[in-house]
């Protein structure tokens, strides 16, 4: 067992498992945060388990030899705790937040759940006709479906990061216990788990309740070596226009292309360029679109990074019959900004923006623990607050307007859901 001293007070244990345990203490609050995050998501899933990873996050809190779901729930509960769990492309978190006398009893309920959960086939049967409501629910709601299908538009349908994380009906319907049993115990290795806590708390009693709770389980092993994911850059298909009928009062849009992998040195530049291009109320597209227009309600800009891929985006919901009229006007800022770069003035503000937004996301310990377990799951390091406040401000208007052009540039893929024909926005592709 080895304990590092990081940045920020923060403190890592990796365990003989090959499990690691990173805390920060904060004594002047009086809850902890806690969290159990595995390195698997859905990108990690074959075609045919797709939605694996997510139907698995249900199960987990359904029952171990030790505790029903009821019991689960209920012991947390109890003392005014709460716990939940979420999936995302790369990883899946199971988290509580309680008061910090309380921190005993959430490792044991979190890691008994993750540990030892029995899938029981009953259990099966009935978060599957819960996550099949779940998708159906998604459907109803088309400001969401809009950007899995901008998503689908990038990447390709049916791949990797294409794919849905909550998987589909034909996935869901056909997925057996036994074949969701298989994924669990091959995936969910003490290698690819990080466990991360913040708040009121020592880390050497967070270690051993943490040792106490594994003991005996099947994360109790002998180091299993990680499966590194792919550093090579992911393929992408070629520009494409898709179009989601759906009657709806407005239509949804999101126009964008390929952008940057998650440890590319431009995702500084990248923070700053975004809110500039849509990150508020007072970046060029809110105020093109909405303030000067009013085309539109919501209108924003955005980035998501990969192990190996990226993409950016802009979103809009707007009247169908101005929809036309936005994606020109967002064609024509795009264009703009990478013809003419950003302002002196304008980096000064995004740079604030990007600054701001991160210390005071921190202002909590749920947010203090999340970034201990992304910072250790996907960059395998921590970058102190006044290390990433350094980067932002170490961002040139060069390098912004450089990367602009290089991304803004490029072919583009729109995806539309609303009440139109599959070929109305062919003009637009």
């Amino acid at each position: 067992m080895r304990t590092d001293s990081l940045q920020d007070g923060v403190r890592r244990t990796t365990l003989p498992s090959g499990l690691r345990i990173l805390t920060e203490a904060i004594p002047t609050t009086r809850s902890a945060a806690l969290g159990v995050w595995v390195r698997i998501g859905s990108r990690d899933e074959t075609p045919a388990m797709s939605g694996a990873s997510h139907f698995l996050e249900h199960l987990l809190f359904k029952g171990t030899e030790k505790r029903s779901a009821l019991d689960i729930s209920a012991e947390i509960e109890a003392v005014g705790g709460e716990t939940n769990a979420f999936t995302t492309k790369e990883y899946t978190c199971y988290y509580a937040r309680v008061l910090d006398a309380d921190l005993p009893l959430a490792i044991d309920v979190l890691c008994d759940a993750v540990a030892n959960s029995v899938l029981a086939p009953a259990d099966v049967e009935t978060e599957r006709g819960v996550i099949l409501e779940e998708i159906a629910m998604h459907d109803d709601e088309p400001g969401d479906e809009v950007h899995d299908v901008f998503s689908e538009a990038i990447f390709g349908p049916g791949t990797a990061l294409g794919r849905l994380i909550s998987g589909t009906e034909e996935t869901i319907t056909p997925m057996t216990r036994t074949q969701i049993n298989r994924f669990y115990r091959s995936r969910y290795k003490a290698s690819e788990i990080v466990i991360t806590a913040a708040g009121n708390l020592e880390h050497a009693k967070v270690v051993k309740l943490v040792r106490a709770a594994l003991a005996g389980s099947p994360l109790d092993h002998e180091p299993e070596q990680a499966k590194p994911r792919s550093t090579t850059r992911h393929k992408t298909q070629r520009p494409a226009t898709v179009v989601r009928n759906r009657d709806t009062e407005q239509a949804h849009l999101v126009l964008g292309g390929i952008g940057i992998t998650r440890d590319d040195e431009r995702r500084f530049a990248l923070g700053v360029l975004n809110n500039v291009l849509g990150g508020g109320m007072s970046s060029r597209l809110f105020q093109e679109i909405r303030e000067k227009r009013g085309l539109a309600y919501s209108v924003y800009s955005y980035g998501s990074q990969y192990a190996d891929a990226g993409l950016f985006g802009v979103y809009a919901g707007c009247a169908p019959g101005k929809a036309d009229e936005v994606l020109k006007l967002i064609r024509a800022e795009l264009a703009a900004v990478a013809a003419d770069g950003i302002t002196e003035a304008e980096l000064a503000r995004g740079k604030g923006m990007v600054k701001g937004s991160y210390v005071l996301g921190l202002e909590d310990t749920g947010s203090r623990m999340s970034r201990l377990a992304k910072s250790e799951l996907l960059y395998g390091d921590l970058m102190g607050v006044d290390e990433l406040l350094a980067r932002v401000d170490e961002v040139t208007l060069q390098e912004c307007n450089e990367l602009a052009a290089d991304l803004f540039t490029q072919p583009m893929s729109l995806a539309v859901v609303g009440p139109f024909d599959d070929d109305a926005f062919a003009a637009a592709s």
